[in-house]
């Protein structure tokens, strides 16, 4: 007892020295205000569809139908693809956090959802700074990209697809990254970083090893930019990995016109389809690759009126092959849209164009089945 008494009054006593400190101390305001204006964010963003399959017997969603079936296919509907709300606050100088919801998902199952950034950044200078949170892991031009300046219809089948295997899209872990100056040389920017893999809102990690990844961008000339990535991660054990490279151009034309270009590159392990896959047909995991290849030229004409601040078309063509050592079946699509801005920064725009989905080999009564689909798609940021 008669220690527990001596600690208490131990602290008392210091608290006490502390609080006449802080009383007699000029510089007691700093030690009771902090100087920095804090700021809060908050944005918006919807993008409202129209879907219609141009395909007899398939779906909007580019699944196959026979025609004896019952099941009458879906071939148009309207849908909203992304509701955002998106929350940011600069804390000080040095810290700054991020939230990130898409209500949309509300629409549908909303296991794993909904939440998609939730971040806190530590930023010491331009050549170090810190993320930790859920975030997308930089391992590519289109994770550099929001989904409101996408200059197609949506990310790339790759994107999806390396995402599903838990190399991309939202994940859990932490980051480094910079740009590196080399006094006149080449500029460099680095990211670094390690995060579960299992994807995102996920209470745990599904095993006791974690993705880690790195990248290097190199801006060769103004407006040309190549990059290289490479990652090792796991899914329940299964080790694998996964590199790319990747271009990305900007090339002024004349005046009002311009062209731009990003082109990438990148293979690695299908985690998604080996975990899918039924205990006796497993094979080793190396068997399970995937792999795939786009290029993606923009053409955007600058009209600068009131109304119209810009058209743009593009044409992205993807080759994709899910498991070229299993199964091979290569997938190509082709992306022509044109697009009227009609608010600077795409704060309002209008999207017209198809997809036209390609298989070597078409698969009834699956989503492996050439076809075409039409796309309008309307975007509102505020």
């Amino acid at each position: 007892m008669k220690y527990i008494i001596c600690a208490t009054l131990t602290v008392l006593v210091m608290t006490g020295d502390l609080q006449a400190n802080t009383k007699t101390s000029p510089d007691s305001t700093i030690l009771n205000y902090s100087t920095f204006k804090r700021s809060l964010v908050m944005s918006g963003m919807m993008q409202l569809r129209y879907v219609y399959s141009l395909t007899d017997n398939v779906d909007i969603n580019g699944k196959h139908y026979n025609e004896t079936n019952d099941v009458v296919p879906n071939t148009n509907s309207f849908l909203l693809r992304r509701v955002r709300l998106n929350t940011r606050a600069n804390i000080n100088d040095h810290f700054d956090a991020a939230i990130l919801l898409n209500f949309a998902e509300f629409s549908g199952n909303t296991a794993n959802k909904v939440l998609e950034n939730a971040f806190i950044r530590y930023h010491k200078s331009k050549a170090f700074n810190i993320q930790v949170g859920q975030f997308r892991p930089f391992f590519g031009p289109e994770d550099m990209l929001p989904a409101e300046i996408i200059k197609s219809l949506d990310y790339s089948n790759q994107y999806n697809l390396f995402g599903a295997s838990g190399w991309q899209s939202f994940q859990m872990g932490g980051a480094v990254y910079g740009d590196l100056n080399t006094k006149g040389k080449v500029p460099f920017h680095y990211y670094a970083g390690v995060y579960n893999g299992n994807n995102r809102n996920q209470t745990i990690d599904n095993d006791n090893r974690k993705n880690y990844y790195g990248r290097i961008e190199a801006d060769l000339a103004k407006d040309f930019r190549l990059g290289v990535n490479a990652a090792k991660g796991s899914w329940v054990n299964q080790k694998g990995d996964a590199w790319g490279a990747d271009v990305s151009a900007v090339f002024p034309l004349c005046n009002k016109l311009k062209l731009e270009l990003i082109s990438e590159y990148k293979q690695g392990t299908n985690f998604s389809a080996y975990a899918a896959t039924p205990d006796p047909e497993k094979r080793g995991i190396d068997q399970y690759r995937n792999r795939g290849f786009y290029v993606f030229p923009n053409f955007r004409y600058e009209c600068r009126l009131p109304r119209l601040r810009s058209v743009e078309f593009s044409s992205r063509y993807e080759y994709l092959d899910e498991n070229y050592k299993i199964n091979e079946n290569l997938r190509q699509t082709i992306t022509p849209m044109v697009s009227f801005e009609f608010a600077d920064d795409y704060c309002a725009r209008l999207e017209i164009g198809c997809s036209m989905d390609m298989y070597k080999h078409d698969i009834p009564n699956t989503v492996q089945y050439s076809h075409n689909t039409g796309v309008v798609q309307l975007q509102v940021r505020f």
